[in-house]
């Protein structure tokens, strides 16, 4: 009869159920194993997203920073704004580091990614804000909570993203002092000459056996070569041109509109 379902051994006698299969067990253990995974996975996820908008948060302040070479003021390190998106941050790596163990590090290393690329963003440029170099991976390494693994991509794609935020923040300060920001000391030399040498060494890097690195060189590497090309047109129009220009005209104005209208 169509629909009835026939058994090997004939009917299926009366009481029986599908429990008494000795597979039950074992694919509910696969389905218990699965929905770990899965709730893993997306606490990692959200994770991720909450350091990788804190981070922004920060760079956002440090962008307020004035002076080049020098320690971040305390007022900013301090603020309820600063101290609080840096605490979310530890607090989440504390969260998902027991979920990042062992096998685990790189079976959601695509899942916490984003976050730690951010978070070097981050790191990096307000230790080069503070030194005028480039911290180290093993010392950055140390900024993120133990059993949570700093993969070499994740650091170097940071850095490339590190160097969006230099142009920034030169452009930043051309438009306001007109001048490029330089170590008041004279040790660290200015902005610009950090971000060609950094630009130098980047296009020198040996990505060849790097997935995460090599996936995304030519656009990282376009966009660097761009955010260097900035600055060096805005050094260049306020040096040779300034003389030119009207007064309280800032670098990356329009100049085909009349003074009047900019001022405007």
């Amino acid at each position: 009869m169509a629909g009835v379902k026939r058994y090997r051994d004939g009917p299926k006698p009366q009481g029986r159920t599908d429990v008494d299969s000795p597979y039950i067990p074992m694919f509910e253990n696969f389905r218990a194993e699965l929905d770990e995974h899965h709730d893993r996975r997306e606490k990692i996820i959200k994770a991720s997203r909450d350091i990788t908008a804190s981070s922004k948060k920060i760079i956002f302040a440090l962008q307020r920073i004035r002076n080049l070479g020098e320690k971040i003021p305390t007022p900013i390190i301090k603020s309820k704004e600063y101290s609080q998106h840096t605490s979310t941050i530890h607090e989440r790596f504390v969260s998902v580091a027991p979920d990042l163990k062992g096998i685990n590090a790189y079976r959601y290393q695509r899942q916490i990614s984003p976050g730690i690329q951010e978070f070097m963003e981050a790191v990096l440029f307000r230790h080069y804000l503070e030194t005028q170099s480039i911290l180290s991976p093993s010392e950055a390494a140390k900024l993120i909570s133990e059993n949570i693994l700093l993969p070499e991509d994740d650091y170097v794609l940071g850095l490339f993203d590190m160097t969006g935020e230099l142009m920034k923040y030169a452009i930043t300060q051309m438009a306001t002092n007109g001048e490029l920001p330089a170590s008041r000391t004279g040790g660290g030399g200015n902005i610009l000459t950090g971000l060609q040498d950094l630009r130098t060494n980047l296009e020198a890097l040996d990505v060849s056996g790097s997935y995460g690195v090599g996936r995304n060189i030519e656009q990282k590497m376009s966009t660097t070569r761009t955010s260097v090309e900035k600055v060096e047109n805005a050094v260049y129009s306020m040096t040779v041109r300034g003389k030119e220009r009207p007064k309280g005209w800032n670098p990356g104005m329009d100049t085909s509109r009349p003074v009047g209208e900019v001022e405007g």
